[in-house]
């Protein structure tokens, strides 16, 4: 037992996965399918279940208190406005990195047309809901995403995960009246870093349950995809070109980043230490779900200071999504290629910008990305019903953007830690 606990986490949720795969596949080939739905995949749904309760109280906390310990306003604008800035330009280069990977592969040329037929008809229903969602959102005006972001109600804005932005904007402003308040807010400051400490306890309860949680997922995933072997085949290349634009996003552009403005900080490390992250963010599909792991990991691992993950890793969480923007960059591309559709430079420009923008209101949860990414077909003149031809393998794809997404997310924590004064309580 001892010798079990001594285990590194991310080693028990590396063998949760693989065991997993296998299950799954043993369990789909000798036909116990609903058995694993039955009896397995609650477990994992659990899991997942536990960490989104913790999420918003971890976000709210966490962030209140990332503002409050930066000191002054000025200070905090500071910190936000290079955050912000960061987020973006790398969200523009992992767009720019998509569309140069899928115009030298092409991988449109590769599907035919019965393949096509047979997902419209699978995932019809899907499709027909997501552009119902975006035409709801659309014709609310070019300024409702604007006016969404601030809440009618405090208790209602905490009652979603897909309130995230609602709550980021409350978290902001109560840390800011906090630091106004000065000393008569002394109390108050106190009962957020507890509830804070408290919360990051919790969490270390539920990651103790992540290996058996992983497990389920995996063996979830596996017996749900069994039958889909031919569409797999089919988009192949597709698959290859997103995988290999997240592989340099994840293993090549973000150490290149550490390497030329974190120069104190070992890439080796950099990449060993964000390992366990990349792990549990590629099982849940989940930068939610991941963020607790992540600020733990930046802040101990990476050396980056309290004050700074605990403002810039939430905010990332919900604003930086440069895997979801490659990906929906290659997607479009290659639904454009495979409808016959020829996209000129304008439009390319078009879709930069509007993966740019849309990634600040994508929700950090499994799945998404579908409805944004209606959005940017159509900013470009594409049907939204082109859609149905990627989400027979959004899944492992989501999997993977996954891990690009929290992995920007703690780079930039690093780039902006390295220009704000510290203190000894840091």
């Amino acid at each position: 037992m001892r010798k079990l606990k001594s285990i590194p986490l991310y080693v028990k949720i590396l063998a949760g996965m693989f065991l997993g795969i296998i299950f799954g596949l043993v369990a789909s080939k000798i036909g116990c399918n609903q058995q694993v739905e039955d009896w397995i995949a609650p477990f994992g749904d659990i899991f997942m279940n536990m960490l989104r309760c913790v999420a918003i109280p971890l976000v709210f906390f966490s962030l209140i208190g990332g503002v409050t310990a930066v000191g002054n306003v000025s200070s905090l604008s500071q910190i936000g406005i290079r955050a912000i800035v960061l987020y973006v330009l790398t969200t523009v280069c992992a767009v720019g990195i998509g569309l140069a990977i899928v115009y030298t592969i092409h991988p449109g040329s590769v599907v035919d047309q019965s393949t096509i037929e047979s997902m419209k008809q699978i995932y019809s229903s899907a499709v027909d809901k997501a552009v119902d969602s975006s035409s709801q959102n659309s014709s609310s005006g070019p300024l409702q995403p604007l006016v969404d972001i601030f809440p009618q109600n405090f208790f209602g804005a905490m009652g979603s995960n897909s309130n995230m932005l609602q709550i980021i904007v409350l978290a902001i402003f109560v840390g800011i009246a906090t630091i106004m308040a000065g000393e008569k807010a002394r109390a108050f400051s106190d009962f957020i870093s507890s509830a804070n400490e408290m919360t990051i306890k919790v969490i270390d309860i539920i990651m103790m349950f992540a290996p058996v949680g992983v497990f389920a997922l995996m063996a979830q995933m596996i017996v749900e995809n069994s039958g889909s072997a031919d569409v797999l085949a089919a988009l192949g290349l597709y698959m290859i070109t997103v995988l290999l634009g997240l592989a340099i996003l994840i293993w090549g552009f973000y150490p290149l980043l550490v390497k030329l403005f974190v120069r104190n900080f070992p890439v080796r490390e950099f990449i060993r230490k964000m390992l366990p992250v990349q792990i549990l963010a590629f099982t849940t599909s989940s930068s939610s779900a991941t963020l607790p792991l992540n600020m733990e990991v930046t802040c101990r691992d990476l050396k980056v200071s309290r004050k700074t993950t605990s403002f810039v890793l939430p905010v990332g969480m919900t604003i930086n999504m440069n895997g979801t923007s490659l990906y929906q960059a290659i997607g479009a591309v290659f639904i454009a290629e495979v409808l016959g559709f020829d996209l000129s430079f304008s439009q390319l420009l078009i879709i930069v910008l509007t993966t740019t923008i849309s990634a600040i209101g994508t929700p950090g949860i499994p799945g998404g990305s579908i409805v944004i990414l209606v959005m940017v077909l159509t900013s470009v003149g594409l049907p939204p019903e082109g859609l149905a031809l990627i989400m027979g393998v959004d899944r492992p794809l989501d999997m993977a953007r996954t891990i690009a997404n929290v992995t920007g997310d703690a780079t930039v924590a690093m780039m902006v830690d390295k220009h704000v004064p510290h203190t000894d309580e840091d």
